[in-house]
This record gives C-alpha cells, structure tokens and sequence, in this order.
C-alpha cells in the first residue's frame, strides 16, 4: 500500500514540475532573472506584438536588413548591433570587422538612417592597404524608399545567368536615386585632419584642412573641384 502511494506521488510531482519548466513564456514576463553569464549567436529583441526592433549577433547570422517587409537577399559578415523601428524597418546599427595579417583590413561604423531610406548620419572607421579614416559623415537622402532598389537588387540576384545578373545589378543601382554625402569631418586617407561640406551634388565645395606636415589652409572650389578661393593665398 505505501509503495502505491509513493508512486501515486511521486508521478504527479513530476506531472506538476514538467509543467512548470513548460509553462508558457508570458507567464514569465515582468520576472526578472539574473543568468549570469550567456554564450549566444544571435538575440532577437522584439515588442509585445513581436516586431522586431533590435538584433544582436554575430557575423554569421546578423539579420540582412529589412524595409516595408522587403528583406535584402544578401549575406551581411559584420557583428554587431542592429536596430529597427516601429514598423520593423532596419534603422541602422553598429557593426565592427577586423582582421590582421598579408590582407590587414578594418571598420567600425554607427549608422542612423533616415525614415524608409539609407544611412543619413554616421562615425565610421576604416583602414585597408595601410590606409585609414576616421569621420563623422552626413548624406542627403532621397524621399523615394530604398525598398524599390531592394526589390530591383533581389529579383536581380535570382537571375542565373551570371552576366545577365550583374547587368541587372547595375542598371538598379544606376536607376536609385543619388546619395551625396554633404558634410565630411574628420581624418581622410592621406592622414589630413578635415571639414569638407559639399553642395547638393556631393561636390566639396568648402574644406579646411590641416596636412600631416602641419599646414593648414581653407579652400573655395567650383562644381568642377577647381580652387576659386584659398587662405592663406600661398
């Protein structure tokens, strides 16, 4: 008899703790739970709803990028941060690469795009060939959503054949809208600390600069990129 009840026991204890590891995942909404220390590839954060607003991973299986539900047919090898808004449209994000070696490469970027467009601000960092810059960058960004060009880049990416795929592939990105980038601060290629604004059609049209040597100089150009205006004047 005592045997029977301690299996009649036993079983519906473990019904009851089977339960709860099971139980579902709103039960544990508000509970905080310190896990210490977490090894993971990739974390989703999503609203209540479940619209995505923030991915977290890394190069393997960072999200590709999304716009008006039109995810990018691309592999994206950078770790990193990724954001999304409201709608679930990719927002920019912060992504890093870095590799040493016969083919030292490297880059770090924090980018804010504009509303159903691409990157509008960022501070970026990137080195190759053993040079480097280092800048807060502003581009004008068209009103037309970026989602038309990644729809035209998808369908352009399923074409088989290979010559036909990168003449597609041109022909949308020569088609998208101009991006210019209007305002340039920081270190350029050639070791120059520099201010460059641009006109409307991402000509410099104002720079100043100071050289690696040390001399500094303001310049004034035309939409040619010829100098009209330069101190000092020698």
């Amino acid at each position: 008899m005592l045997f029977r009840v301690y299996v009649v026991v036993s079983s519906v204890t473990m019904v009851i703790l089977a339960a709860a590891a099971f139980k579902p995942v709103h039960a544990a909404q508000g509970k905080a739970q310190n896990l210490g220390e977490i090894t993971v590839e990739r974390i989703n954060v999503v609203d209540a709803d479940g619209t995505l607003r923030l991915v977290i991973a890394n190069k393997q299986r960072m999200h590709p990028g999304v716009l008006d539900g039109v995810t990018i047919d691309r592999a994206r090898p950078v770790a990193g941060l990724i954001f999304f808004n409201d709608e679930g449209d990719e927002v920019g994000g912060l992504t890093y690469t870095g590799r040493a070696g016969a083919a030292r490469s490297a880059s770090g970027s924090l980018t804010f795009d504009q509303l159903k467009q691409d990157q509008t601000i960022g501070i970026r960092y990137g080195e190759s060939n053993g040079e480097r810059f280092a800048a807060l960058e502003v581009w004008d960004r068209s009103e037309r959503p970026l989602s038309e060009l990644i729809a035209k880049l998808n369908a352009a990416n399923r074409i088989a054949d290979a010559t036909a795929r990168e003449e597609a592939i041109k022909k949308a990105r020569a088609e998208a809208p101009p991006a210019p980038r209007r305002v340039f601060v920081g270190k350029n290629n050639a070791r120059a600390a520099s201010i460059a604004l641009a006109d409307g059609s991402g000509r410099p049209r104002l720079t100043l600069t100071v050289d690696e040597s040390g001399d500094p100089r303001i310049e004034f150009l035309d939409e040619k990129g010829v100098v009209v205006g330069r101190v000092p004047t020698k």
